[in-house]
């Protein structure tokens, strides 16, 4: 008898087209907006591919890997990568994930949920509301934006192990509003700094039994594929154009949360 976590027979897969959309969806966010995509990837991986929310995850996370690397490639290319600045944030991703989920299992989380829901609304109107500048302007080598950075990378790690959410949607607003870059450059960065801790989680979900290989390598296919027409529409689009844009995916990003917190509110016994 198979356990729950196995991978699910062929005739119970989903269809090579679904996982072929998912992909498509996710990899133009991705390359469009810096992010790692799975905030559309996992709720279409329920709805199209039948998967529970933590197969979901681990599937998409597995399939950001190489469509951070493509997108990060094509950023690199046009200049548009500070590779300092997306070390120093790995490092204190690394360590911010370990932080997350450790306190995902021992905290009350409601509160700490809410919370986020309402920075992510507040980022949304900052971007909204600021002027982004295209200037590609590295972060300087000082020793205060290099802590500021590794702790913004402990945030970002912290927050993913947390509430599940790319550290894409965090990164590119901090690297805009907080260190100064450009929007392409905050694009390019955040992908690259992605790369390790993705790869990371994927490792373990994987030694988990929590990953649809095939789901995953199709999506990651499919992904990695648009990722460099995102990356291009990236360019074309106006800076002013881009940040309205990321605003909404946040507000996005926001309400799927709520809806998270309303249901795990309602499953709790009274």
């Amino acid at each position: 008898m198979p356990t729950p976590d196995a991978v699910p027979s062929a005739p119970d897969r989903p269809a090579t087209w679904r996982l072929a959309v998912v992909g498509i969806l996710g990899g133009l966010l991705s390359g469009l907006f810096g992010v790692g995509g799975g905030i559309v990837m996992v709720p279409l991986l329920i709805l199209l591919a039948g998967m529970d929310q933590r197969r979901a995850s681990a599937t998409s996370l597995a399939a950001i890997v190489p469509t951070a690397l493509a997108g990060s490639i094509a950023y690199l290319v046009n200049g548009q990568v500070d590779l300092l600045a997306a070390l120093l944030v790995a490092l204190g991703g690394i360590v911010g994930g370990w932080i997350g989920a450790t306190l995902l299992a021992r905290l009350p989380l409601e509160w700490l949920r809410w919370l986020f829901i309402a920075l992510l609304v507040v980022v949304a109107i900052r971007l909204a509301l600021g002027s982004p500048d295209r200037a590609a302007d590295p972060v300087p080598l000082e020793p205060g934006p290099a802590l500021g950075l590794v702790a913004l990378g402990l945030v970002v790690g912290i927050a993913s192990g947390m509430f599940g959410v790319g550290g894409g949607l965090i990164m590119v607003p901090a690297f805009i509003t907080l260190f100064g870059l450009g929007d392409l450059i905050a694009k390019g960065t955040s992908l690259v700094a992605m790369i390790p801790t993705a790869v990371s989680g994927s490792t373990r979900n994987v030694r988990g039994g929590l990953v649809d290989l095939r789901s995953a390598i199709v999506v990651g296919i499919a992904a990695t594929l648009a990722a460099l027409p995102g990356v291009a529409l990236a360019f074309l689009i106006p800076p002013v154009v881009g940040a309205w844009l990321f605003a909404a995916l946040l507000i996005v990003a926001a309400v799927q949360l709520s809806v998270r917190a309303v249901r795990a509110r309602r499953a709790r016994p009274a």
